[in-house]
C-alpha cells in the first residue's frame, strides 16, 4: 500500500475531510470518545462517508505510528453520482451501458473488470458503498489507469438504485450460474444493466430477484466457473457485439 493511500490521526482526518479530499473509508477504533472524536463524527455524517469501528490491531496493520485510533483511506478517484449522468446518455441518443458490481472485494479483479469495461465504452459502473475492493493505487494500476476515466458510482443500496434505472428504462441482466439462458441469447441491444457477482458469493438474492433476467457463461471444463473478470468482458463485449451488427 502506498503512503499517498491514507492519513491517519483524528485531526489530519478531519483537516482533510475539510479539504475536500475524497474519501473512500475511515477506519476509527472501537470504543474510541473524545471531544475530537466528536468533531470528525460530525463531519463524516454531514458527508456520508463510509466507515467502519474496527479492533485496533487492524489499524495497525496498516501503520503502527501515531493514529490515535483513526485512519482514512484516500480515494484517487471522484466518484460520481448515477442520477446525474443517465440524463446525459439519453440526451446523447445513446442507449446506456452500465455495469453493476456486487460484492467484488478482490482489487486486481476489480481493476482487470474497470479496464474492460473502459475499453469497451461502458458509461458507468455502479458498486456498493461497502463490501467492495477499495479504490486505491493498486486498483488504478491493475486498471491500467482506466478508473480516471470511466465514472464509477457508489450506492448505498442497490436494490434502490437498481430500481432507479429500471424506472429510467433500464433492462436488468445478471450474469449467474443460476441462469435459465446463454447470455448469448438475449438482446443486449438495448439500455441495458449488467449485474456481475464474486466468484465466492456470487450476486446477493435479493438483488437477483430485482432483475428482468438471469444469464449463464456455459462452463464446459472440469472447473466450475471463471474469473468474475473473465466473466464480465464476455458479458460487456456481448452487448458491444449485439450493438455493432
Amino acid at each position: 500500500m502506498n503512503r499517498e493511500d491514507f492519513v491517519f490521526g483524528t485531526r489530519s482526518v478531519i483537516e482533510a475531510i475539510k479539504n475536500g479530499k475524497t474519501i473512500d473509508k475511515i477506519l476509527i477504533k472501537k470504543g474510541l470518545d473524545n471531544e475530537l472524536f466528536h468533531e470528525l463524527q460530525t463531519l463524516i455524517n454531514e458527508n456520508n462517508i463510509s466507515t467502519q469501528y474496527v479492533p485496533v490491531e487492524k489499524i495497525n496493520r496498516v501503520t503502527r505510528k501515531n493514529h490515535q485510533g483513526v485512519l482514512a483511506f484516500i480515494s484517487p478517484i471522484v466518484f460520481d453520482i448515477i442520477e446525474n449522468i443517465l440524463p446525459g446518455i439519453y440526451e446523447r441518443g445513446q442507449d446506456p451501458l452500465i455495469l453493476i458490481l456486487d460484492q467484488i472485494t478482490d482489487v486486481r479483479n476489480f481493476g482487470a473488470i474497470v479496464r474492460s469495461a473502459e475499453c469497451a465504452g461502458v458509461h458507468a459502473i455502479i458498486i456498493p458503498e461497502k463490501g467492495m475492493a477499495r479504490i486505491g493505487a493498486d486498483a488504478v494500476k491493475t486498471s491500467a489507469g482506466a478508473l480516471h476515466y470511466l465514472p464509477i458510482c457508489k450506492s448505498n443500496n442497490l436494490n434502490n438504485t437498481i430500481q432507479f434505472l429500471i424506472d429510467s428504462g433500464i433492462r436488468i441482466v445478471a450474469a449467474t450460474e443460476k441462469g435459465n439462458k446463454l447470455y448469448t441469447e438475449t438482446d443486449l441491444n438495448c439500455p441495458v444493466g449488467i449485474i456481475m457477482g464474486s466468484e465466492e458469493y456470487g450476486i446477493s438474492q435479493q438483488i437477483l430477484n430485482n432483475t428482468h433476467e438471469q444469464l449463464k457463461i456455459p462452463i464446459l471444463g472440469k472447473i466450475e466457473s471463471l474469473n468474475v473478470s473473465v466473466s464480465a468482458a464476455l458479458m460487456i463485449y456481448e452487448a458491444v457485439r449485439q450493438r455493432n451488427i
